[in-house]
């Protein structure tokens, strides 16, 4: 099994995402032939070399032309220059993409003193239009007053006009449909931090062209590197504040905290003055990962480093490794079991327990009749869940129950490789497992969604689950 380990101790961005699977040894010519069947124009992208601390991988910009004219020798912008030193930032993270739109203009600087000039400026854009405030504001939606001679690069996409692009383009279906996943894992935390519905969200950010390019491309290189399975470490953002169009914000910036919500997805805040993770980085991590913590055993091939566009103090790269899993080490994972003797509470509670349990992310949890000292009947409890939920729920365990302590151990098992799909029936959606191993697969339909359509219509729940499974096999 072919997997990828993605390291984010620097965060994680859409143009670090798309460097480091570039930096795998992607041909880029392939790379960009692929994508151009996204009929996405007004743009270029240039992949290139980079070093940081003495390490070199792959830089990913994304240069926009001054006006939609794809080809156009008067591309419209400028690449390397940088602001003067008056004008040292009014980015944010760094990580997202370096273009510059090149244009001229006249406004008021308040640096102490009133003075009006003309003269040319870079600004660089990125994922969130954030600034930092260094005297004055220079925000990058362009709100202060000024005439600017540049296109608005069709900034305001919804959702709808993003997936249309991605339908009505001839990418793979399987890069489509990822593609459209990561989209709508933004968008629905956009619309929640905003509280709209998500068809109102117009994505401002992340539906420009570099972000496009960046949830795509990276759809592109999963296909070409023919990735099973993705991992992930632990997330690390940073700390403080940062200033958008919406005003000040802290870290991580609300869109990204909306999308580590109800998740098992561990954060570590680390001391940088700074976001680390863009919510397009988030959303495609979310999307991509399916588990977040210490790296598989496995056998490495390649390792590929994604840079970052701005200076942390650190090392600012994403580092993605390539290898395989060989086949009788397949999906083995590392368990705690939590057991405890209990001969002395209510069933009732005991029922309890067990909802509560699950409910805060065991994985399995049931009771054994045994006997006890004195030949007294009583039950055992047993927990099964991953190493890093383990104190909550022997807190559960403690709190809820009569018990006074509890075993642990550390165990391994094999599972089946898992993954949830969603079947359209006549009477809604149903979630629908689908595990492999080998050569082999199952199928089973979730039972909550079956039984809501069962109470919903009347049909028996036996029907629901015969009518879902001819669905699948369709």
């Amino acid at each position: 099994m072919k997997v990828l380990y993605f390291d984010c101790f620097s965060g994680i961005s859409g143009d670090m995402t798309l460097g480091a699977l570039l930096d795998l040894g992607i041909d880029s010519e392939l790379f960009k032939s692929e994508l151009k069947k996204l009929n996405l124009s007004g743009y270029d992208i240039v992949i290139q070399k980079k070093s940081i601390n003495g390490i070199y991988g792959t830089d990913v910009q994304v240069l926009i032309y001054k006006d939609d004219n794809a080809g156009s020798h008067d591309h419209g912008y400028n690449n390397g220059g940088k602001h003067g030193d008056h004008h040292t930032g009014s980015h944010c993270s760094g990580n997202e993409h370096y273009h510059e739109h090149y244009h001229e203009h006249s406004h008021e600087h308040h640096h102490g003193q009133n003075h009006e000039h003309s003269h040319e400026h870079n600004h660089d854009h990125h994922d969130h239009s954030h600034e930092h405030l260094h005297g004055h504001n220079h925000e990058h939606h362009y709100e202060h007053n000024h005439e600017h001679k540049h296109h608005d690069h069709k900034n305001h996409r919804n959702l709808k006009t993003i997936e249309e692009l991605i339908d009505e383009s001839g990418l793979k279906h399987s890069v489509k449909e990822l593609s459209k996943k990561v989209f709508r894992e933004i968008a629905k935390a956009e619309a929640k931090v905003h509280n709209k519905d998500i068809n109102e969200i117009h994505f401002h950010e992340v539906g420009a062209v570099d972000s496009i390019i960046d949830i795509v491309g990276t759809a592109i290189c999963i296909d070409l590197l023919g990735i099973d399975k993705v991992y992930s470490s632990p997330l690390h953002d940073g700390r403080g504040f940062i200033t958008c169009a919406h005003g000040i914000i802290p870290v991580p910036v609300p869109a990204v905290m909306e999308m580590l919500s109800g998740t098992n997805i561990p954060l570590i805040t680390e001391d940088v003055d700074t976001e680390l993770i863009t919510p397009t980085g988030m959303g495609l991590i979310k999307c991509l990962a399916s588990d977040f913590g210490n790296m598989p055993a496995m056998f490495i091939d390649r390792i590929g480093y994604g840079m970052g566009k701005r200076k942390t103090g650190r090392f600012n790269a994403l580092r993605v490794i390539m290898g395989t899993i060989p086949h009788e080490n397949m999906m083995m994972e590392e368990m705690a079991l939590l057991e405890t003797n209990i001969d002395d509470m209510s069933p009732e509670i005991m029922g309890y327990t067990i909802e509560k349990l699950l409910k805060s992310g065991a994985l399995d949890a049931f009771y054994t009749p045994v006997y006890m000292k004195k030949n007294r009947p009583a039950v055992m409890l047993s927990v099964l869940c991953e190493p890093e939920k383990e104190k909550e729920l022997v807190e559960i365990i403690m709190k809820e129950t009569s018990t006074l302590g509890v075993r642990r151990k550390v165990i391994n098992r094999y599972c089946m490789d898992r993954k949830v799909k969603t079947v359209n029936t006549q009477y809604g959606d149903v979630r629908v497992k689908v595990a492999s191993w080998g050569n082999f697969s199952k199928v089973s339909a979730e039972y909550e969604d079956c039984r809501h359509i069962a109470e919903k219509t009347g049909i028996p729940l036996r029907d629901v689950y015969d009518m879902v499974m001819k669905h699948i096999e369709k």
